[in-house]
């Protein structure tokens, strides 16, 4: 099986399924153990665009992994824990932690952002992680927030990320918000949506009113969500077929093989 393929599978990979992905990967290609070695680019680019998150040795804060804290060689850093640190792509473990101070014309910009993000993270969602990076030669600053859900035991997994892109030189604001649900018992559904974000601010705003901004952005956009959802739900999904036989009674699939047509299912006579 070529390099090219099972990439492909690994940059697919649901949120939180990628060990399962790698297994899987492993009983296909039995008789190429050295493939899995090779796939490192592929790794890197799903841990980095799906703004993978590590709890770094000793803390119980979960970090960022994306190309925009990146230092080069797998290594990465977090403002907030003044850290650096490496991160295996593969295993998604962090390793070799060291102190790390942002060195930024835009630092205490983005230290009041992650305070405000803070709260905002906190108000909005159970679980996540947030950052904010200088990027770009420090021309703007990215910042970041991912919230994942993982309950296997009930069959699905989901991941909603949020990128803005943030320019002080014309106050505007860039981005996109993803979300990506995976649902696979008896069944494999899965939603992956992408929202553009575009968006002016007032001239100078402050830390607090940019996250306010993107507050309004989310809230906007996950009220758009629910509204898809109860669409789907009694018009295309209700359409699909019909939601009881024409017995009015539900089918015991696991006697399926046992039926005899038309008699049990149609409630036909024997002959």
């Amino acid at each position: 099986m070529s390099t090219a393929v099972i990439s492909s599978f690994i940059e697919g990979a649901p949120p939180g399924e990628l060990s399962d992905v790698v297994n899987d990967i492993k009983a296909l290609t039995v008789d190429e153990p050295d493939l899995l070695q090779s796939l490192g680019p592929a790794f890197q680019k799903y841990n980095e665009e799906q703004l993978a998150t590590v709890k770094l040795p000793g803390s119980s804060q979960q970090v960022i992994v994306s190309s925009h804290n990146s230092l080069g060689g797998n290594r990465y850093y977090d403002v907030e824990s003044q850290s650096s640190f490496e991160f295996d792509h593969s295993t998604q473990k962090a390793s070799g932690v060291q102190s790390h101070t942002l060195e930024s014309s835009h630092s205490d910009l983005i230290k009041s952002l992650l305070k405000s993000l803070s709260t905002h993270a906190r108000e909005y969602y159970p679980t996540s992680s947030y950052g904010a990076y200088p990027i770009e030669n420090e021309s703007a600053i990215a910042i970041l927030l991912v919230a994942n859900k993982y309950s296997p035991n009930n069959f699905w997994n989901g991941r909603w990320r949020s990128l803005y892109i943030y320019n002080p030189n014309i106050s505007s604001l860039s981005g996109n918000i993803k979300v990506d649900v995976h649902y696979y018992e008896d069944g494999n559904v899965r939603l992956i949506t992408n929202k553009p974000i575009s968006t002016s601010l007032s001239s100078s705003p402050s830390a607090s009113e940019i996250i306010k901004q993107i507050a309004m952005i989310e809230k906007k956009y996950q009220e758009e969500l629910n509204r898809a959802f109860g669409n789907l739900s009694e018009g295309a999904f209700k359409g699909l077929r019909r939601q009881l036989p024409i017995t009015r009674q539900k089918i015991e699939w696991d006697k399926i093989s046992g039926y005899r047509l038309g008699q049990d299912i149609g409630g036909g006579r024997p002959r």
